[in-house]
């Protein structure tokens, strides 16, 4: 189909999905950041899915197909998903009163299979990767005689998620940019959709993980690029390549595609937790993460990053706070030998007290081969605040005659 035809299909299903999904899913809240706007020197304004049902975007598009498909006859379907997508097909399911099958890859965590499993839904686990599961999702759906909902390359799915783009213009209709996390394409082809409709001078920039730039490179060539070595902590937006249809549309909607490294990701759902009081999950942190990281320079724009969703494993957010107050200096360790005798690390703690310092945790190791006889070595970390206090406690340590340095 021709591509000006593509998105005139679209546009129409927009609208219906609207409709459709008005009572149905949140109009989730458009919040306007003081901290991120000093930040980047914009306006900045957060489009809050991470409080959408489900706590992701992935709702909208999975109802909005699925209703389409019980009003056709369908009782059940098939979908491959390693989080969001799972969650959303599994809530519609159950509320459109249809059976669900979710293939998941053997190593999700168990939360996301528990929370899929809570809406109803039966989980398979299989394979150690989504195309794995994706392709034994196929192969059940056939079995079944089931209908398979796919993540993103569906124009019903766009479409679903397009309404997104709509309630973004609703409440900011001098919007500037809007920035979207990338996986498959499913989520920006349907926001630079409605919002080229709406706002043909809002410029649409979509955002991925360095470790999975399949649709940034396929974007840029103007070509499907598949990628066979993907990691990052995003895993919800981790594909090795975009969809046909999304190519298609997002060639003719979004102006621009650009990376961000983990350890910018990692920063943003910092930012969000501690300055904006919202949970993000790593992928739903991709549009933060290039306008604090400068990627994406929107000084003096009112800017909308889409905070696609919130559903983070409890485990791996403590991991990354804990990275990032390293990084920022929050927490710094100091690591020294001391003579393995009564009293001796009671000085490094009083130093420590004196300073008005916080102990997070102490290593006190003896038995390290590489060390003398009658000696420790002690790793303390501590809460600081600001680097420049691990100084002057290396320093007053020294001044002890205690050789401890910052590790």
């Amino acid at each position: 189909m021709e591509t000006s035809k593509l998105l005139d299909e679209l546009n129409i299903k927009i609208r219906d999905a609207r409709e459709v999904l008005k009572n149905i899913v949140h109009h989730t809240p458009l919040q306007h950041s003081r901290t991120l706007s000093d930040l980047t020197k914009g306006e900045i304004y957060l489009k809050l899915e991470n409080l959408q049902k489900t706590g992701a975007f992935k709702v909208r598009g999975a109802y909005y197909k699925m209703q389409k498909l019980a009003r056709s006859g369908v009782k059940s379907v098939v979908a491959a998903s390693s989080g969001n997508h799972a969650q959303g097909v599994a809530f519609s399911a159950a509320s459109l009163n249809m059976k669900a099958t979710i293939v998941m890859p053997r190593h999700t965590p168990f939360y996301k299979v528990n929370a899929t499993k809570s809406y109803g839904a039966e989980v398979v686990l299989h394979g150690d990767t989504y195309d794995d599961a994706y392709q034994k999702a196929l192969e059940i759906a056939q079995q079944t005689n089931s209908e398979f909902v796919h993540p993103f390359n569906d124009l019903d799915i766009m479409a679903g998620q397009g309404t997104i783009g709509v309630e973004i213009f609703e409440d900011l209709s001098d919007v500037e940019v809007v920035l979207v996390p990338v996986g498959g394409g499913g989520l920006i082809s349907g926001i630079a959709t409605a919002l080229k409709k709406l706002k043909p001078d809002a410029k649409v920039i979509g955002v991925q993980p360095k470790g999975a730039p399949a649709t940034y490179l396929s974007f840029h060539e103007k070509r499907v690029v598949e990628t066979h070595e993907v990691s990052s902590i995003a895993d919800g937006v981790i594909v090795k390549k975009p969809g046909d249809l999304t190519l298609k549309i997002m060639e003719e909607v979004v102006d621009d595609m650009v990376l961000v490294d983990d350890r910018e990701i990692a920063r943003a759902m910092f930012l969000l937790l501690e300055r904006v009081k919202t949970v993000a999950e790593p992928a739903g942190a991709l549009g933060v993460a290039a306008v604090i990281s400068g990627t994406v320079d929107v000084s003096g724009k009112k800017t909308v990053p889409v905070v696609s969703g919130g559903n983070v494993d409890p485990t791996l957010l403590i991991r990354v706070l804990g990275q990032v107050l390293y990084v920022e200096g929050r927490q710094v360790r100091i690591q020294g030998i001391l003579p393995d005798r009564p009293g001796q690390l009671k000085k490094v703690i009083d130093a420590v007290a004196e300073l008005g310092l916080n102990i997070v945790e102490i290593q006190h190791e003896r038995l390290n081969p590489l060390l003398t006889p009658g000696m420790a070595l002690v790793t303390l970390g501590l809460e600081v605040p600001s680097k420049e206090y691990a100084d002057i406690l290396v320093l007053k340590l020294k001044q002890m005659g205690l050789d401890f340095r910052v590790v």
